[in-house]
Formats: C-alpha cells, sequence, structure tokens
C-alpha cells in the first residue's frame, strides 16, 4: 500500500507538515492539527489514533523527546488515500509491531496502528526515521 501512495503522488495531491517541540504536551497540538485537517474524512478517528501513538513513540523511544527535542507530522491526501508520517530525530531501536502481554502497561503502538492502518512502514536509522501509515479515506460525508 505504500508504494501506491507512491505511485499515486504523481497525481493531485494534498500535503501538510508542521513540526513541534519534543515535549508530551504537543501530543494534544498534533491531534488538533490532524483533525483539523481531516475534518470530514470518514477514517479521521483512526489517522488520530495512529499520530497519536506515533508520537508518543517518537517521544518516548527517540532523541525528540530530550530537551531540545523535535519531530514532524506530515498529513497526505491522495485520491482515496490518506497517510501520516512522524519524522523523528532517530534513536536506538527500530521500530517493531509485537503483541504486548495482557500486564503490561505499554508496547501496544505499533500493534494497534497495524490493526487499524491499511499498511504502515518506517525507513531511516539512529540519526532520523520516518514513520508511515496510509489509510483509504472512503466516501467524505
Amino acid at each position: 500500500m505504500l508504494s501506491t501512495l507512491h505511485a499515486h503522488t504523481a497525481s493531485a495531491a494534498l500535503c501538510w507538515r508542521r513540526t513541534f517541540a519534543g515535549d508530551a504536551t504537543q501530543a494534544r497540538t498534533v491531534r488538533r492539527f490532524v483533525s483539523c485537517l481531516l475534518a470530514d474524512h470518514p477514517c479521521l478517528d483512526d489517522v488520530v489514533l495512529t499520530v497519536d501513538e506515533m508520537v508518543v513513540n517518537a517521544l518516548r523511544h527517540t532523541k525528540s523527546g530530550q530537551d531540545g527535542g523535535s519531530f514532524t507530522v506530515e498529513v497526505r491526501f491522495v485520491r482515496d488515500l490518506v497517510a501520516v508520517s512522524v519524522t523523528d530525530q532517530g534513536g536506538p531501536g527500530e521500530p517493531v509491531a509485537r503483541d504486548a502481554a495482557v500486564t503490561d502497561e505499554s508496547g501496544r503502538g505499533l500493534r494497534t496502528i497495524s490493526l487499524t492502518a491499511e499498511s504502515w512502514g518506517w525507513h531511516g536509522n539512529d540519526r532520523g526515521r520516518t514513520v508511515t501509515a496510509v489509510f483509504e479515506a472512503g466516501v467524505m460525508a
């Protein structure tokens, strides 16, 4: 599905990008940003949940959550697809969707994304990484 998005990019696309301070209080601002952009889209709730998980992961697991850190959110709408990406400042681990135990207090973010989005993926390294999830936009209300 990610390759489908790239194939559709040649056609008319809408793209919004904004950089946020690497602070947990920015998660609310990101949710509001995405909600305003996709207010009438059927996939809005899934996209907002996904971007929230991505932001939390960037802040917890990468340099973006350290003093002076930042991250960038991008929302793209191409034909019938919506893609949301979060680019962080890199970290030691690689994003992996895993099954968390019932008693685990965290670790469900990427699994949730993998179950909600049509597809998801990432690219980058310990100096910067982008996680992207793609959704079918469906018919606008």
